[in-house]
């Protein structure tokens, strides 16, 4: 018997005025503390892209990570982090892009993924866009496939989905920005 589904956007805790004012964090720290949460997010994801053959899952630091490497183990795929400059050790590529409060760069090794391989970038918040369109240019520039995106949240009114193009986005929680 499959368990009954939590409501995900219930585990979601909003925190007004953090990092700055003006801005409300999505903390998911409460859904990362619920048994449960975690796989049924990675349930979705992987039935989701089950068929869309994914060698890569690009994970944007940090929170990113923690989604990704698990999908990536139920996708069959390997996992390449996109961190924020100076942590990465070998011959990195980089991309500037600007959010929702500042602007930031994002790098990746330069051989993490292979020319022709099928990438899904993965990420907690889609705000502005802004760290997913940088990190699908940075796996376009190194020639790979962009096959979609996986956000568990969409914050509505900021408009990161038009920054994307024509980039699919499997977004689990849409909330007001």
């Amino acid at each position: 018997m499959a368990p009954t589904p939590l409501d995900l956007g219930a585990l979601v805790r909003t925190v007004r005025d953090f990092p700055q004012p003006g801005i409300a964090f999505r903390d998911i720290t409460p859904l990362l503390a619920t048994p449960g949460a975690l796989a049924q997010v990675v349930a979705h994801w992987t039935e989701r892209f089950a068929a869309a053959d994914v060698e890569r899952v690009v994970v944007i630091e940090s929170r990113g990570f923690l989604f990704g490497a698990p999908l990536a183990l139920a996708l069959d795929a390997g996992v390449v982090p996109v961190r924020k400059p100076g942590k990465l050790p070998a011959q990195t590529i980089g991309e500037d892009y600007s959010l929702e409060y500042g602007t930031g760069r994002l790098e990746m090794h330069a051989d993490a993924v292979a020319p022709g391989q099928r990438v899904l970038l993965v990420d907690d918040v889609l705000a502005t866009g802004g760290t997913l369109a940088a990190t699908a240019a940075l796996v376009r520039r190194a020639g790979a496939h962009v096959v979609g995106a996986a956000v568990l949240i969409e914050l509505i009114g900021l408009d990161g989905r038009a920054r994307l193009g024509d980039l699919a986005v499997d977004a689990l929680l849409e909330m007001p920005a």
